[in-house]
């Protein structure tokens, strides 16, 4: 099989369900900016010191379950394919408020905000974090275009809240990767 099909050389991409739709669609920028989300974990993942083996496991379910949220984005509500498409659900984000209660312990109290950076596995939960972000900003504008009750969009908002809760991981997991590195937050104002 080849890499490459050409059949996006027009502008155009192929949802999971077979419809196609411009690259710029907004449900194409939610889904690869998505993809980008994956991406930027698993590089944090590649950087986490030996002896966070743990937050490494947690970060390959975070992987899966980006996964699974990119099959929804990647078909519509009218698409018979939803049918067979596993769901994020309220334990999903239940297992990642855990976790990040979880990080939190043990940490100073934080009273200011303080610099991305750090430790490279630290930095790179921040990018993490941020790509985050702007995916939860593509798929709040996603759900001002869908109708108001669906199944399809009750999914999307469950993903909605899931990239919130991944957020604060993610900030959390920085802070214990640079807590773990032996480095301090850097406070801004300094």
């Amino acid at each position: 099989m080849k890499l490459y099909s050409g059949t996006g050389d027009k502008g155009k991409s192929s949802f999971l369900s077979g419809e196609r739709v411009k690259k710029n669609h907004p449900q194409m920028q939610a889904y690869g900016a998505l993809d980008e989300l994956n991406a930027a974990i698993g590089a944090l993942s590649a950087a986490l010191p030996e002896d966070m083996a743990q937050l490494g496991a947690q970060l390959e379910q975070v992987q899966r379950d980006l996964f699974t949220a990119g099959a929804w984005l990647a078909t519509t509500g009218e698409s018979p394919v939803i049918q067979r498409l596993t769901a994020l659900t309220a334990a999903d984000v239940a297992r990642l408020e855990a976790q990040i209660d979880e990080l939190a312990a043990g940490l100073p109290e934080l009273r200011s905000f303080i610099l991305p950076g750090g430790h490279p596995a630290a930095a790179q939960a921040h990018v993490a974090r941020t790509v985050c972000r702007r995916v939860e900003r593509h798929v709040v504008g996603l759900l001002d275009q869908l109708p108001a009750e669906t199944d399809y969009t009750a999914q999307i908002h469950r993903l909605l809240v899931y990239l919130n809760r991944l957020s604060d991981y993610l900030f959390a997991a920085a802070r214990r990767c640079n807590q773990a590195a032996g480095r301090a937050d850097v406070i801004w104002p300094g």
